[in-house]
């Protein structure tokens, strides 16, 4: 199955609510925080299941990443980071440690 190509990141992030991805993710002491039950999930639990790249047209820091992440028990949610030099480091060495299942 090929993933969508989507013309934004407010594209991807609506069709991935939609998809039941309704969780937000945000990275808090070394640990993945569901923003609204305030769950931590590590890394192990976790599986990045589609991501999507933007790049802005004229501005670096429209650059962003949209990561679809699934938890072990079936908690389904998103979380997104900017790209290149703007980068969560905190958040992308912890992305670098959760498996991936995604299709190509």
């Amino acid at each position: 199955m090929k993933e969508p190509g989507y013309a934004s990141e407010i594209d991807a992030i609506d069709d991935l609510r939609r998809r039941g991805y309704t969780a937000n993710f945000q990275i808090r002491d070394n640990t993945l925080s569901e923003v609204t039950s305030g769950r931590m999930f590590r890394p192990g639990e976790l599986v990045i299941v589609e991501h999507h790249r933007f790049e802005g047209a004229s501005d670096p820091e429209d650059m962003s990443v949209v990561y679809a992440i699934e938890s072990d028990d079936g908690v389904r949610g998103i979380v997104v980071d900017a790209f290149g030099v703007y980068a969560d480091p905190a958040l992308a060495v912890f992305l670098k440690g959760i498996k991936k299942r995604e299709h190509v």
